[in-house]
């Protein structure tokens, strides 16, 4: 559970994730773009979005799950954000 959300629309973090597979449980890394933030107090959730070959995969996270065992702030975008949701980076395509 996220007490504080120490990263801004931009940033790219890895997300550690609690997976339970039967009676074992397991930590997975999901690194991507912070694309927004949405909400506000203990009903937050932000979405990262990753590169898999030539597919992008978007996930949603809330931050009051327990699910979520730590996010780590990599680094920043190279360009400067001004926005708040950085919904052009689902249209941006490499030629």
């Amino acid at each position: 559970m996220l007490d504080l959300i120490n990263f801004v629309p931009g940033d790219i973090v890895r997300v550690h994730q609690k997976i339970k597979e039967g009676d074992k449980t397991r930590i997975q890394i999901f690194e991507g773009v912070v694309l927004k933030i949405k909400g506000r107090n203990g009903n937050k959730m932000f979405t990262v979005q990753k590169k898999v070959g030539d597919v992008d995969v978007e996930r949603i996270f809330p931050t009051n799950t327990p699910n979520i065992d730590k996010v780590e702030v990599k680094s920043h975008l190279k360009e400067k954000v001004r926005r708040a949701k950085l919904y052009y980076l689902r249209k941006k395509k490499n030629n």
